[in-house]
């Protein structure tokens, strides 16, 4: 039902937007050099909730989107692709910020880390975009049941974004000394996240996928 290339693509793509620094790594990264890894992971718990409260509510309404007239469906799809744009701007321009900064936050209980981690995701108009503009993008309507493929692609986003903050808070203290220590190494880490992110911007701009297809 749903090919691998669709699958490798959201994998890429989420693994790039993990890289990026945003509101749900800033936080969870900071979090976790404040407070320690426990509470990193408990607020990656409610980030993993808001991921799938948003992933439901689209794939819900996910095959209404092929249905919309082209030049709204397009509108969409280069939105998606600005906004990577504007993550890859961001993650290069001088004085960009590392999602690695250290921050002084004072401790909170797990109830409070849990809630406020979903309040981020929920907040993040980075997952916004992702499932609104980038996710249709992998879905082929020929494959079969547009919202099922909606679904596996999501869920595989949130596995890649889950596994990929969890390191980040795993190994949050070391990689935030690392590059204090080592500010060459900090700006090769943003040039090249925002080297990818822009490659998929470009790819997902220009070509003509399956459902932009079923919609001309």
């Amino acid at each position: 039902m749903i090919g691998p290339g669709a699958i490798a693509g959201i994998a890429l793509v989420e693994f790039g937007m993990v890289l990026t620094p945003g509101p749900n790594m800033i936080y969870l990264v900071s979090r976790s050099i404040a407070q320690g890894r426990r509470a990193g992971l408990i607020s990656l718990a409610g980030v993993a909730l808001g991921f799938l409260v948003y992933l439901l509510a689209v794939s819900a309404g996910i095959a209404t989107v092929f249905t919309l007239v082209p030049e709204i469906y397009l509108a969409i799809k280069l939105a998606g692709a600005g906004y990577l744009l504007w993550l890859a701007w961001k993650a290069v321009r001088p004085g960009g910020r590392s999602a690695v900064a250290n921050q002084e936050l004072t401790p909170d209980r797990p109830l409070k880390l849990f809630l406020m981690g979903l309040l981020t995701c929920l907040l993040n108009p980075k997952v916004a975009i992702l499932y609104i503009s980038l996710l249709p993008q992998f879905v082929d309507p020929e494959r079969g049941h547009v919202a099922l493929q909606g679904l596996l692609l999501g869920l595989t986003q949130i596995a890649v974004g889950v596994a990929g903050n969890a390191f980040f808070i795993v190994t949050a203290g070391s990689v935030a000394g690392f590059f204090a220590r080592h500010p060459l190494w900090q700006r090769l880490h943003r040039y090249v996240m925002g080297t990818a992110l822009a490659g998929f911007a470009v790819k997902i701009a220009t070509e003509r996928t399956g459902a932009a297809v079923a919609l001309h």
